[in-house]
């Protein structure tokens, strides 16, 4: 069993930054991949970026990529996502989850969910 909390979000402006942190309990952590979705107001939930259990392997939604950087510390059992230049259309509740396969960009491979951290970009 793994559990999932997320913080780090909040209200920003236009092509600034936060940090979401999502952090793992349980002990098996270390052995599941690692995703971060995002859902808007009105729309699906959708992938963001994914990390392997090593660390070796990342993906990225087009949408993010080169502003968006996944990563994770074994030792703090925690997963980050770095988000640069952010646009208004970033708006939306960020979720971690965590997968025992690599399926990244499949929403529904994923075992376990955080319950989110909302972010606002205002224009």
């Amino acid at each position: 069993q793994v559990q999932l909390v997320e913080s780090g979000g909040g209200l920003v402006q236009a092509g600034g930054s936060l940090r979401l942190s999502c952090a793992a309990s349980g002990r098996t952590f270390s052995s599941y991949n690692m995703g971060w979705f995002r859902q808007a107001p009105g729309k699906e939930r959708e992938f963001v970026a994914a990390i392997s259990w090593s660390g070796g392997m990342t993906y990225y939604a087009d949408t993010v990529k080169g502003r968006f950087t996944i990563s994770r510390d074994v030792a703090k059992n925690t997963v980050y996502l770095q988000v640069n230049s952010l646009k208004p259309d970033d708006t939306a509740v960020y979720y971690c989850a965590a997968a025992s396969v690599w399926v990244p960009f499949r929403t529904y491979e994923y075992d376990y969910w955080g319950q989110g951290t909302p972010v606002t970009v205002s224009s």
